[in-house]
């Protein structure tokens, strides 16, 4: 199994050289060369399987000789090992054919610990068999920045440092970055956006000095093992709903695009997936290309779903690639198009993306009353991003079983669920007292020079 660059013009990597890499030297993000398919009697096998044994059997194909069948046994079990559901990953159902699933079982409670605790594994295990060390850099709009400290804290082989946006992400997002004691993890608030902490960490990768001189790597969702981790809870939610013999629907609250395109992936693997429905809060770049087709920039309004607030959605660039049958130089042209604000999706390219997405959006007001419903509705407390789902899933239910991901613990954002309900949800009795611990952060400028210098000075000082 190889990796191409979105782009066209970066080397070809094995699974464990791009997971290593990160973003490919071209500017572009890896994608596998093809991709491999399950036969409808593998797809029904999956059910009733531990999580652990699905995972394993979705993502083998993928990962080629880099490692051994029970070394990427031993890998899984200890990523999912501190997860505090047995399903991982399990459903409640909202009403007649319409199934939540929850994703926010994890250490840090939301669903980058799918895919970020799986990678630090992986990390760990590659860089002690190689006898080396990386940098891990990573932007954050809230859940990615915490779930990577908990999956890469204390370990010998890598330092960490997240970017997030100063301001911009909930009370308990920024406690689970500052809290951490370990001397290899460091938070950095960025004055600035999502968008800007993205565009500082992606001028670093293409800083080629010093992306070699620390060892630079990336666990954004620009990082193909995180959309590899994301495949697999499509396929296990799938089986327990009788695929492969009746097809889903499931509706995602993104706002990178990551999470969706891991659907994307499991539908192009096999997966009878009838359709794909992208949730987005105000900041509805996605939704509005989907409409016109213009993916235009209009600046990032803050939210109470923050971890959507984003402009500049990098998973989109893969989604892209396959729309364009896998023509690098035509995506190259899109990205550089977009550094002055906008592009236009070719009429082919937009119908090829219809096929599979559809898209919706929610207001402030809008997510505060789905909020509302489904407690009044099921006593399910929603967080406002699985709020977001909620709603748009609403609006494309069928005869199609449709499952909408929640994608963190309400907990996770206190403010939005007490202006819906009048109450604030409690934190995990494991994590009751974070809100009096110490904090270690650092604010910084957004300036890619003073952010490259304290990155080598604090390495160097370790």
């Amino acid at each position: 199994m190889k990796y191409i660059s979105t782009r066209g013009n970066a080397p070809e990597l094995t699974f464990e050289e791009a997971m290593l890499t990160g973003l490919a030297r071209d500017g572009g993000l890896y994608v596998p060369q093809t991709i491999p398919t399950m036969s409808p009697d593998e797809i029904a096998a999956l059910a009733g399987l531990p999580y652990e044994e699905a995972a394993f059997r979705v993502m083998k194909p993928f990962i080629g000789e880099c490692f051994t069948d029970e070394e990427f046994k031993g890998i899984i079990a200890r990523a999912y090992e501190g997860f505090r559901h047995d399903a991982r990953a399990p459903l409640v159902q909202l009403g007649a054919n319409h199934f939540l699933m929850e994703l926010f079982h994890g250490p840090t409670l939301a669903f980058k610990d799918f895919a970020m605790q799986l990678i630090g594994q992986l990390f760990q295990f590659s860089l002690a068999r190689r006898g080396e060390r990386v940098t891990i850099v990573g932007a954050t709009s809230g859940d990615t920045g915490s779930a990577a400290i908990e999956a890469f804290r204390g370990l010998d082989n890598v330092d960490v440092f997240i970017l997030f946006p100063h301001g911009r992400v909930s009370d308990i997002q920024r406690k689970q970055m500052t809290t951490p004691e370990d001397a290899n993890v460091h938070a950095l608030a960025l004055d600035g956006d999502f968008d800007d902490c993205q565009a500082r960490l992606k001028d670093m990768f293409n800083d080629f000095d010093f992306r070699d001189g620390v060892r630079l790597a990336g666990v954004n969702s620009i990082n193909w093992a995180r959309v590899l981790a994301q495949v697999v809870y499509y396929f296990t939610t799938a089986a327990s709903l009788g695929a492969p013999h009746r097809k889903v629907s499931f509706t995602v609250p993104t706002g990178n695009f990551g999470d969706i395109f891991a659907g994307y992936i499991a539908k192009k693997m096999g997966l009878p997936i009838d359709r794909l429905v992208i949730a987005t809060n105000q900041n509805d770049i996605l939704h509005r290309t989907m409409e016109t087709s213009a993916y235009t920039k209009e600046g990032v309004v803050a939210s109470i779903s923050p971890s959507m607030d984003i402009q500049v959605s990098s998973n989109f660039e893969r989604a892209l690639f396959f729309a364009y049958d896998r023509d690098g130089n035509a995506v190259g042209q899109l990205m550089d198009e977009l550094s002055s604000g906008a592009f236009t999706v070719s009429q082919g390219a937009m119908q090829t993306l219809r096929e599979d997405f559809s898209s919706g959006r929610a207001s402030e007001a809008e997510t505060l009353a789905t909020i509302q419903w489904a407690f009044a509705h099921c006593e399910e407390v929603l967080c406002p991003h699985s709020a977001v789902g909620v709603k748009v899933a609403n609006e494309h239910l069928g005869e199609t079983p449709m499952i909408t991901l929640a994608t963190a613990h309400p907990a996770k954002f206190p403010d939005a669920v007490e202006q819906a309900m009048g109450a604030r949800p409690a934190l995990p009795p494991h994590m009751a007292d974070m809100m009096d611990k110490p904090e270690r952060v650092t604010r910084v400028p957004n300036d890619l020079a003073h952010l490259t210098t304290l990155i080598k000075d604090r390495i160097t000082s370790r």
